[in-house]
Formats: C-alpha cells, sequence, structure tokens
C-alpha cells in the first residue's frame, strides 16, 4: 500500500494555496490528513479536494502536529511566525514567501535545476521567487554547456503576480476605458489597462527594485554562482496569467544556436518553442494552466560573439509557485508528478 502523507496549506484561500490543492489533485499526491490554514476572516469556508469537503481554520502554533508537510502560500510576516512551531513538530515547511530565501542556512530550490540542496534542509526550504524560477528554467540547459559570465534581463509581468486583485483591477480599468469613465488605481502605482509599468517592488539605492534584484541574488545561491553578474528590470504588463521574460546571456565558450536548442528541448521542465517561419514563439496564451516553461526566439547576440538572446514564458502561479512547492515535496518522498499537466 502507497504510504500517504499529511500535509498542510498555510494561505489555503489565497490564489497561491488553492492552485497548490489544484496541483495536490492533479499530481495524485498521496494525501493522507489535509488541513487548511488561513486568515480569520476565512474560517470556517470549504474548499473541495479529491470529491471531499474540508474546512478552513484559523493556524495555531500547536496545528503542526503529526503533519508531514507544510506549504506555505502566505506573507512573509506569517511564515515567520509559524516557522519555529512547524519545524518543532517535525514537518517540513516548503515556503512560498521572500522570508528565507536568502537565509544561507535554508534551501533555495528548483528541483529541475538543485534537487540535491532540498536534502539539506534543516526543516524549511525555500520557494523561488516567481520569475526567477522561470528565467533559470529556461537558461540552466545552456549554463551547463558553458559557464553563463553574465545575463541581462527584462520581465514583463502579468497582474496575477500582485494576488487575486491584480486582474481584477485590470478587467475593472479595462471596462472603465470602455465606458469612458475615470480610472482609479488601487493595486499598481499607474492604471495598467493599456499600459505597462516598470516598477515592481521597492527601489533600492542603487537604482534598481527589490524584485530585480531577487533574480541575481536568488539566482546566485540557487546555481551555487556567486561570480555570476545579472542586470534585471521588471515590468507590470497589462497581461492576466504567466510572465515572460527576455534574456540576454553571455558564455565562456561560444555556442552554437543548433547546441544551445539541443540543450533547452533536453533541458526537464522546458518545452522549446522557436520556429520563426511557422511564426511560432513562446507567449502568455500559450503558458497558462500548466508548469512547462516554453522558450523560443533564440538567436545570436548582436553585441558579443559569445552572447544568446531569448525569449520565455511560464505560468507564474504554477510553475513559478505552486507548482515548484509541491514538486519539491515530491522529490523528497522519491515521488515523480502522475497526471495534470506537468514537467
Amino acid at each position: 500500500m502507497q504510504k500517504k502523507y499529511n500535509i498542510g496549506i498555510l494561505g489555503a484561500t489565497g490564489e497561491v494555496g488553492r492552485q497548490m490543492l489544484k496541483v495536490l489533485e492533479e499530481y495524485q499526491f498521496p494525501v493522507g490528513e489535509l488541513r487548511l490554514f488561513a486568515s480569520k476572516n476565512s474560517i470556517g469556508k470549504s474548499i473541495t479536494f479529491q470529491g471531499k469537503e474540508y474546512f478552513v481554520t484559523e493556524a495555531k502554533p500547536e496545528s503542526f502536529t503529526h503533519l508531514d508537510f507544510v506549504l506555505g502560500a502566505t506573507s512573509n510576516d506569517i511564515a515567520r511566525s509559524y516557522k519555529d512551531s512547524i519545524v518543532k513538530a517535525k514537518a517540513i515547511f516548503i515556503d512560498n514567501s521572500s522570508a528565507f530565501r536568502l537565509d544561507k542556512d535554508i534551501p533555495l530550490v528548483i528541483p529541475e535545476i538543485n534537487p540535491e540542496d532540498a536534502l539539506k534542509n534543516k526543516g524549511v526550504i525555500a520557494n523561488p521567487n516567481c520569475s526567477t524560477i522561470l528565467a533559470l528554467m529556461a537558461i540552466h540547459g545552456i549554463e551547463k554547456l558553458s559557464k553563463i559570465q553574465a545575463m541581462s534581463v527584462t520581465t514583463y509581468q502579468a497582474t496575477s503576480g500582485a494576488g487575486a486583485l491584480g486582474p481584477q483591477e485590470l478587467s475593472e480599468q479595462m471596462a472603465a476605458i470602455v465606458h469612458n469613465q475615470k480610472i482609479e488605481p488601487h493595486i499598481f502605482p499607474y492604471p495598467i489597462a493599456l499600459n505597462v509599468i516598470p516598477q515592481i517592488g521597492s527601489f533600492l539605492d542603487n537604482g534598481y527594485t527589490t524584485e530585480e534584484m531577487k533574480m541575481q541574488n536568488e539566482g546566485r545561491k540557487i546555481l551555487h554562482r556567486e561570480d555570476l553578474n545579472i542586470s534585471c528590470t521588471c515590468v507590470r504588463v497589462p497581461v492576466v496569467r504567466s510572465h515572460s521574460i527576455a534574456i540576454e546571456l553571455i558564455t565562456e565558450e561560444e555556442l552554437s544556436i543548433e547546441a544551445v536548442k539541443e540543450a533547452i528541448q533536453g533541458h526537464a521542465g522546458c518545452r522549446l518553442y522557436d520556429d520563426p517561419e511557422q511564426k511560432l514563439y513562446p507567449m502568455p496564451l500559450l503558458t497558462s494552466n500548466q508548469d512547462l516553461v516554453y522558450v523560443g526566439r533564440i538567436r545570436k547576440s548582436l553585441l558579443h560573439s559569445h552572447g544568446i538572446v531569448l525569449w520565455c514564458s511560464g505560468d507564474q502561479v504554477r510553475k513559478g509557485a505552486a507548482s515548484n512547492a509541491v514538486q519539491i515535496m515530491m522529490k523528497l518522498i522519491g515521488l515523480e508528478p502522475l497526471g495534470g499537466s506537468i514537467c
């Protein structure tokens, strides 16, 4: 008989929490007991999982006893406040917030890239930033061919990256434009409908934003490359779901486009989608609601003989958050995902 695992989800009623439940169901994860935790406003709400109704409760320090894993889909503050209780209960906390990502004692893991780091956990594993996951998935095959010296990255991030209210604000603003009504932005600093906003996160002293620095700081940790330099610009775009990323990178050795394409095609979790004649290239409408990172528009840089330019797109709610966390858990117990749209 297959062993079953007791799972808790912190933030179960949010977008990422609900997606975690969907992925667990698609992957046919052997769930034993399931406990759903959320804020006081959500207490008593019911969620159906595998045909059974579960009720949301408020998390308390004693709530994690006899759980094997806790998946975190909450804010930094909440993640920090429950970490010690989860570890004390001997559950493994796989956290989606940014609270622990740069802690030297906590692994930061993308299962297709550094699964061995997950095995070094002391009760907590951090899930990387969504754009970091998608970008590193796209370039890791190239990194294995030849060491990447530097990267220039621009992200085009969907409104759902700001939570469930992001797409709602986009929809409301589009309707306001159609009816010639005044737009009042609340979630984003400026109108997002028919606009792009070159700021995600708060500005730092170096002129970059907190979101932009995550790409370099987290990328270095995941790849074990403290010498890797990444210059990043993060842009919010009027798209509902799936982030897209433009990357230019420089490798130590000159690589052929054929070798680069073969490396991407052979990398777990990636799909090479690159045919200029057929106008095939990654787009959010293609990559939403599944877990593969699509990579295309692959070409030589005109700035450096060792430079490669590419474009990728992936679902930031799934592979960029919920699915990556579930995949980490499955790696730890030696299972491969079954069913659903998987890597």
